[in-house]
């Protein structure tokens, strides 16, 4: 089995000795070759290049943003199309960032010594899931993409680049740019098929529940959304104090179920249009993309083969 490693030296919680005990590991089963990215992007590249090559499996070590990229790289000639993308090598992943919103939803433990082992033995075993993902105006997304607050939200953080990214960081970005939106609140009109239209000034979507953690907490807005299901929509028409606090607090719950007037949520949704009145930010897997005045998500299943 040929594979690569791409390792992001700038995440959070890598280092080069992690590195070489994992690179060390994987070439134990595999005929590996080890990447460090240096710029943006280029995890990107490499997991492309290793489809084109024929490569059996990319390990992904670093953050969300590492993952996003190499997903992106993986099924940069698929064109959307679920058939075309099961001749793509395997992903597998040690988490070396903050949230690691996708290493855990896999079910990989936070730790990057025992997310190894459990990879490993999943190589040994055979062990693997096929996994949905959404697609959002050519952006593959693993766990979540969205127009609007938490956009904002990761825009702040993203200037803060040099700068650890922490739970208290991200809290902080989405208090001033609850109060201080930097493109204002445009609204959105969101639109699923057999559904009337419906009016909102932001938008989740998710690819799986949780959709990020708030540490160790995990954070519920989607339930019944799971990788193995369609998109979960989660959209609010007003962003009035009482209403952040009520679905905050609904969404920290373990047994999360949420409901409010000013909410319109769907679980299990194949496709999702929202146009924008103005420009807003819209992000993907936590990572600003730009802004947009509208975006087409689409659900598409068995998309990826995840070794976990």
């Amino acid at each position: 089995m040929r594979a690569i490693l791409v390792v992001n030296p700038q995440a959070t919680s890598t280092t080069a000795g992690g590195r070489d005990v994992l690179a060390h590991a994987l070439a134990s089963q595999v005929k590996l070759d080890v990447v460090e990215t240096d710029y943006r992007g280029h995890a990107l590249a490499v997991a492309r290049s290793a489809a084109r090559d024929g490569y059996d499996l990319v390990v992904a070590h670093g953050g969300d943003g590492t993952v996003n990229e190499v997903v992106n790289g993986l099924l940069a000639d698929s064109a959307g199309a679920p058939g075309r993308s099961g001749s793509v090598p395997m992903l597998g992943v040690v988490p070396g960032g903050s949230a690691n919103v996708f290493a855990r939803a896999i079910g990989l433990p936070a730790d990057p010594v025992e997310a190894t082992h459990q990879v490993l033995t999943a190589l040994e075993t055979e062990r693997t899931r096929r996994i949905g993902l959404g697609l959002a105006d050519g952006h593959w997304f693993t766990f979540n993409a969205g127009l609007g607050w938490d956009a904002d939200v990761v825009g702040r953080v993203a200037k803060r680049r040099g700068k650890q990214t922490s739970a208290s960081l991200y809290l902080r970005a989405a208090v001033r740019s609850y109060f201080r939106p930097p493109l204002g609140r445009p609204a959105l009109t969101v639109r699923i098929p057999g559904e009337e239209p419906a009016e909102a000034v932001t938008a989740f979507v998710s690819n799986t529940d949780p959709w990020t953690y708030l540490g160790e907490r995990p954070v519920h807005l989607n339930p019944g959304c799971s990788f193995e299901t369609g998109l979960g929509l989660f959209a609010l028409n007003g962003l009035r104090l009482p209403t952040v606090f009520t679905h905050v607090r609904q969404a920290l719950l373990t047994e999360s179920d949420q409901h409010g007037r000013r909410l319109l949520r769907r679980d299990d949704v194949p496709l999702i249009r929202i146009d924008a009145a103005e420009p807003v930010n819209f992000q993907v897997d936590g990572d600003l993309v730009g802004q947009r005045t509208r975006v087409e998500f689409q659900s598409v299943p068995d998309a990826l083969t995840v070794v976990a």
